[in-house]
């Protein structure tokens, strides 16, 4: 099979635990895309919080390159950040969500809408985390969403806690509140519980943009470590866990490298599956 597209997640799977990315990561994927190859960064954040990784990817500002963000809420074409496709959230899902996972004093919120990051009770682990990884986000000074009335639409909303009791917790009242049909929910980088609209997941977002580009399925590689990895790793072509993926995830994957994302595991991949020699 000739793969033509990687779809990666960044936390925990492209970039090491301290979000440096490794030098062979960097190599081989200026190789491949040199080649005419497609690196698709795939990632729950704000493609607005990527582009210096993607200048040390050669990939900034370029047309015909793309980032999928929010968890598959947003296709972006890198040359001037245009925003292709969003599948937001409205309003009123987006503060019942909000409501039903505070569920302590301890909670942390970020609220996602297409060009900003709001976050609410930020936790200092939660803020020094943002500041190693770059991601720019504005604090909100209540517990109000008042302010989306000019901010829609809002493409995810989820919660920070360092316990999984805690966010286990969080998606059972959410999940409660507005009911499993409506939302999406996912864990991610073992602090997070995230929630997107119903239908809206990693997975969806590359067939959509394979689609776009004429990429079948079957070209596609897809590479994570996390819960909300899992629909990514099954929609495409060729699933792959890096070696510290959790245990769901390296169950879902076709393929385990022997890397851990501190050691190049995406180098790996593009050597093994996409490189020419």
């Amino acid at each position: 099979m000739t793969y033509k597209m990687l779809v990666s997640d960044l936390d925990e799977t492209l970039l090491n635990d301290d979000g440096t990315i490794h030098e062979n990561n960097v190599a081989a994927i200026r190789a491949a895309v040199a080649q005419g190859f497609k690196f698709v960064p795939n990632t729950g954040r704000s493609f607005k919080s990527v582009q210096e990784l993607l200048q040390t990817l050669g990939l900034y500002n370029q047309a015909g390159q793309y980032v999928i963000s929010y968890n598959g809420a947003a296709i972006v074409e890198n040359k001037d950040n245009q925003v292709l496709m969003t599948r937001g959230m409205d309003r009123q899902l987006a503060e019942a969500i909000f409501s039903a996972g505070l569920v302590n004093d301890a909670v942390d919120v970020h609220v996602y809408t297409v060009d900003t990051l709001f976050i609410y009770n930020i936790s200092p682990t939660d803020a020094q985390y943002m500041a190693d990884r770059h991601v720019p986000y504005q604090l909100m000074s209540d517990a109000s969403l008042a302010y989306l009335e000019h901010e829609q639409p809002v493409m995810k909303v989820i919660f920070e806690h360092p316990d999984q009791a805690v966010r286990d917790q969080i998606r059972s009242a959410v999940l409660a509140a507005v009911g499993e049909e409506a939302v999406e929910a996912t864990f991610s980088s073992n602090r997070y519980v995230e929630f997107n609209k119903k239908g809206v997941d990693k997975g969806t977002a590359s067939l959509l943009l394979g689609e776009k580009l004429g990429i079948k399925r079957e070209e596609i590689i897809a590479a994570g470590d996390n819960n909300n990895d899992l629909k990514m790793l099954k929609a495409v072509g060729l699933g792959v866990s890096v070696a510290n993926g959790i245990p769901a995830v390296q169950a879902a994957a076709d393929v385990i490298t022997q890397r851990t994302n501190n050691e190049g595991a995406i180098a790996e991949i593009l050597a093994t599956y996409v490189l020419k020699d």
